[in-house]
């Protein structure tokens, strides 16, 4: 059980096919462990295909699409890597519409792996410190964000990790930044 209450908070998953599995359920089980409500909001309906690596995983329920969803209906949105999951979702308007509109309101916003692809075309990271997988790197700081090679970084309510191996930090800030709410400085 995590150290923070989240009880009734709703946060919003965005992933299409090819997430990395794992960086989808351990945030998952992590936000269900501390009281939270976890959905699987995606571009299109039915089912998702998992990875663990180059080998397919398990198929995931999508509980609402993009176009169904509304940031205001959640408390904080996590976006999972996986390099075809973030490729697809990057050149989805309505994912980075939807992506967009929690820094517009204020909301935690959490990113693995490849998922900070997805901030970079939705337009919020200019001036933000983030980490990622290491082969972004060069994106990031093209879309102007101070990038490190960090476990995990915190900016004002947006927590980016690098790869599975971050986990367990990527998760306690997760639900610590759900858990303080709303954060004036994340804005889109």
């Amino acid at each position: 059980m995590s150290e923070h209450n989240i009880a009734g908070k709703k946060v919003a998953f965005l992933l299409t096919d090819g997430v990395e599995q794992v960086e989808l359920t351990s945030p998952w089980q992590a936000v269900k462990d501390a009281g939270g409500e976890p959905t699987l909001v995606a571009p299109g309906s039915g089912k998702l295909q998992g990875f663990n690596g180059t080998d397919k995983g398990d198929t995931f329920d999508v509980d609402l699409t993009v176009a169904e969803a509304n940031a205001s209906d959640f408390d904080a949105l996590v976006i999972p890597g996986g390099v075809v999951n973030a490729d697809h979702l990057r050149a989805d308007k309505g994912a980075q519409s939807f992506t967009r509109s929690f820094f517009e309101q204020h909301k935690p916003v959490a990113s693995i792996c490849h998922g900070p692809w997805v901030l970079i075309d939705a337009g919020v990271v200019s001036g933000r410190n983030v980490t990622s997988y290491f082969t972004l790197e060069t994106d990031l700081k093209n879309a102007g964000a101070n990038w490190t090679d960090e476990e995990v970084v915190v900016d004002q309510g947006l927590v980016t990790s690098r790869n599975p191996d971050d986990l367990p930090a990527f998760n306690s800030k997760l639900v610590e930044e759900i858990a303080e709410g709303q954060h004036a400085g994340q804005t889109a």
